[in-house]
């Protein structure tokens, strides 16, 4: 069976599962520490990030991208009559999608408004992008689900979970975005490729008291103290 190893809230390891689950890939999940990575799981990665997929011959793989191309190399695609340049603009599509990760991720630990004003610039402009391109829905592709949606979809869950805790919707200024948005969160993919207590670690990093988020999204605070960074380079 594939092996997964993975840190609980990094969105390039749900990329990877979301995919697997998409597929119906059965897998095993392990989870490690970024403050405290065991010497066996520095061994199976040469950057020290998650996600790591440790094929059923025993290799590890790594790096989100490549894992994606091995998975539709070793399963069928979600999407398998494409023609060249299509999968190509899907490769292209998902980049845009996980280069900005990390983006969201520093976003949302900022501080106060200002600091969340200035960071959240990058992600608007990904969101917008998107809107322009999607059509009809409800999916990325139209009627069937398929890679993009599925590098999509960290971004589009956290933002649901951002939504929900803060009353700040990052995707207020996007239907076309929201309202895929919402078929994704239907299908049942996103909390099936997380852990059982990804809420709750979740929400316990990125929405604490000491970032403006986790304080409600008050517009009207005075700036607060400084943020906590995340531990570790999380993942890639």
């Amino acid at each position: 069976m594939i092996r997964i190893i993975s840190f609980k809230i990094c969105p390039f390891v749900q990329r990877v599962t979301a995919l697997l689950e998409a597929k119906q890939m059965p897998y095993q999940i392990d989870f490690i520490s970024l403050s405290d990575k065991p010497d066996w799981f520095l061994e199976l990665s040469p950057t020290g990030q998650v996600p790591v997929l440790v094929t059923e011959g025993g290799t590890p793989l790594f790096e989100s991208d490549a894992i994606a191309e091995y998975l539709d190399e070793v399963a069928t695609p979600l999407q398998p009559d494409l023609t060249p340049e299509q999968r190509a603009l899907n490769r292209a599509w998902s980049y845009q999608a996980s280069k900005h990760y990390l983006v969201q991720c520093s976003t949302m630990q900022s501080a106060d408004s200002a600091v969340f004003g200035e960071r959240v610039t990058k992600l608007n402009a990904a969101f917008a992008k998107a809107e322009k391109q999607l059509g009809d829905g409800p999916f990325f592709a139209g009627e069937t689900l398929g890679n993009v949606d599925m590098a999509w979809l960290p971004l589009l869950h956290r933002a649901a979970i951002v939504a929900d805790y803060s009353g700040h919707d990052m995707l207020a200024d996007y239907p076309k975005v929201k309202t895929w948005q919402r078929a994704l969160q239907a299908t049942g993919i996103p909390q099936k490729s997380v852990s059982d207590d990804f809420h709750d670690r979740f929400t316990d990093f990125y929405l604490a008291e000491r970032t403006w988020l986790g304080r409600g999204a008050n517009v009207n605070e005075a700036p607060s103290a400084t943020e906590v960074k995340q531990s570790g380079g999380c993942c890639g």
